[in-house]
């Protein structure tokens, strides 16, 4: 009989976190959610912050079998002179594409893997998403091994002021809303993105939103209206733990 390989045990995976987070208190939260949502113990989640670190090789993932890449309301994909690690960020996301590396990307991560490939990301100096808004799938998600069994529409916390209309060439579009889409996978590669926080649920968007409330509302009473609205997303965060069970644990099986 053939040999079958088994799985790494997911107690021995290790994960890369690439972190784009200036603020102390979200850079330990963001950790937290993480490992939590994806059913792993924060010592198996390795970081690298890009302000700590703004220059480094993409074969830096290379240790590593799976990657996540973070939000930030620190920079910006526009402003690459401002935040030099962008380039270098943008080199490993096509290295992780390149090798079959696992990599799930996150909100700045969405739009980071969309100026990678080529995509165009914009910017609303209003009436931007914020919140925990319903997020529609489109007919290719059906197939998806992430989306295939998420209700459609389902919830999730999504808070940007920067968004990306489209996708790019040789990706396929798994979520959007009206303005943006919100979640593409690259074609042929275990490389999914979300606009939307699969890491963030609402207690989460709540003391988020308190800290950061100078940059997304516009007063006491605009962030009091948009946290009373605010819903759990328990769909949005299950999405972490299958990529982890359904495409890292394969991939570890394989390797």
């Amino acid at each position: 009989m053939p040999h079958r390989q088994k799985a790494k045990p997911k107690s021995k995976l290790r994960v890369l976190l690439l972190q784009i987070r200036n603020d102390s208190v979200t850079r330990l939260e963001e950790l937290t959610s993480f490992a939590s949502f994806s059913g792993l113990e924060e010592q198996q989640i390795s970081i690298l912050n890009v302000f700590d670190r703004p220059h480094f090789e993409p074969e830096v993932v290379d240790p590593f079998d799976a990657v996540f890449v973070g939000g930030s309301s620190d920079a910006s994909v526009l402003e690459p002179i401002d935040y030099p690690f962008v380039p270098d960020a943008e080199a490993l996301l096509r290295y992780c594409i390149k090798i079959g590396k696992p990599t799930f990307c996150s909100c700045f991560g969405h739009q980071l893997a969309v100026t990678a490939l080529g995509g165009t990301v914009i910017r609303d100096e209003s009436d931007y998403e914020m919140g925990t808004l319903p997020i529609s799938l489109t007919d290719t998600a059906k197939d998806d091994p992430l989306f295939h069994d998420t209700p459609n529409p389902f919830m999730a916390v999504s808070v940007h002021r920067e968004r990306a209309p489209q996708i790019p060439e040789g990706c396929t579009l798994l979520a959007e809303t009206e303005v943006c889409s919100h979640s593409f996978k690259v074609d042929g590669a275990p490389f999914w993105t979300t606009q939307f926080h699969p890491e963030v649920d609402r207690k989460v968007l709540v003391e988020r939103l308190t800290l950061y409330a100078h940059k997304y509302t516009k007063g006491d009473g605009h962030l009091q209206q948009v946290l009373q609205s605010a819903v759990e997303t328990p769909e949005s965060n299950h999405l972490l733990k299958k990529f982890i069970d359904r495409v890292v644990m394969a991939a570890s099986r394989s390797e």
